[in-house]
């Protein structure tokens, strides 16, 4: 019996007749992108990342999370300002909204200023292990606001960066800053994902949105379950944030979550201390480790 997606299946377009040679499966791209190929798609999503990692030399990452609308200081500067020019011309409270708008994106704009040192610094720190040793990337999701502040820092601290971007029908493209060859633009969301936990060796998620929360819960899901064998340090950065948008004793108190599930992350409130301690771990979980990694 076949389920409703079978059945409303539309036929996969013939060839074009003017052909004189048949057409191969993998060049009949009716079929690649119908619903029969779409196995196809995903197994093409998990491959050539591997084999581009790979020639790249990628092992370990420093994944970070954040909302894409968080702008760097210098442009929450400038609209601040083009916002305090427009609203000379508007009615008193149509211009406080703007202007309050405006003060709040560059209030903001910290966590991507943070964001971009905290990711150069770590890639110099990377940069200065000893020979041989496989170097830490920073990866982000490949947009910008957060994503594109990590592969900012990174570029300028002379480090190779990776962006794994995610295709949707409103936002953004890919960020300058990510390295030549390293640019990923996924289709499946539980793909990228994939690629995501799969050589990090810490997370650090700044304020953001759903897409930071779902990226959050996933790692902590795998980690609680024991899922994922190896060790991942996780840290929220900014407390005024993260304390009002997420009451994890609530979970506890309602037996929900055990004690030691809030030690799967950490609140951090400065550069200097999330870089210490991403240090500090990643030194301890590996580097001082000789034998090979845990799969995830």
């Amino acid at each position: 019996m076949q389920n409703n997606d079978q059945a409303a299946e539309p036929p996969i377009p013939a060839p074009s007749s003017t052909r004189r040679q048949p057409i191969k499966a993998y060049e009949n791209l009716d079929f690649i992108h119908s619903a029969y190929g779409r196995h196809v798609r995903v197994l093409s999503e998990f491959i050539e990342p591997q084999h581009r990692l790979g020639r790249h030399h990628i092992r370990n990452t420093i994944v970070f999370f954040g909302s894409a609308r968080l702008l760097s200081a210098e442009k929450a500067q400038a609209n601040l300002q083009t916002a305090e020019d427009i609203a000379r011309r508007l009615p008193a409270a149509n211009a406080a909204k703007l202007i309050e708008k405006a003060r709040r994106a560059l209030e903001n704009s910290a966590y991507y200023e943070a964001a971009r040192r905290l990711a150069s610094e770590l890639t110099l720190w990377s940069k200065g292990l000893p020979k041989g040793t496989p170097p830490y990337h920073i990866c982000s999701g490949g947009g910008p606001g957060i994503m594109e502040a990590a592969n900012r820092g990174a570029s300028e601290a002379g480090g190779v960066t990776l962006g794994l971007g995610i295709s949707l029908p409103y936002e953004q493209t890919n960020n300058a800053y990510i390295t030549e060859g390293l640019s990923f633009e996924f289709h499946y969301f539980f793909i990228r994902k994939y690629w995501f936990i799969y050589l990090a060796k810490a997370m650090i998620a700044f304020p953001g949105g759903f897409g930071t929360m779902d990226e959050l819960f996933e790692l902590l899901t795998l980690l609680q379950t024991r899922k994922m064998r190896k060790s991942v340090p996780i840290l929220l950065y900014g407390a005024k944030f993260w304390n009002e948008i997420l009451n994890f004793d609530v979970f506890r108190k309602w037996g929900l979550i055990d004690d030691e599930d809030i030690g799967l992350f950490r609140i951090v409130d400065s550069v200097e201390e999330a870089r210490d301690h991403i240090i500090q771990s990643l030194t301890e979980l590996h580097l001082q480790n000789t034998s090979p990694d845990p799969k995830p």
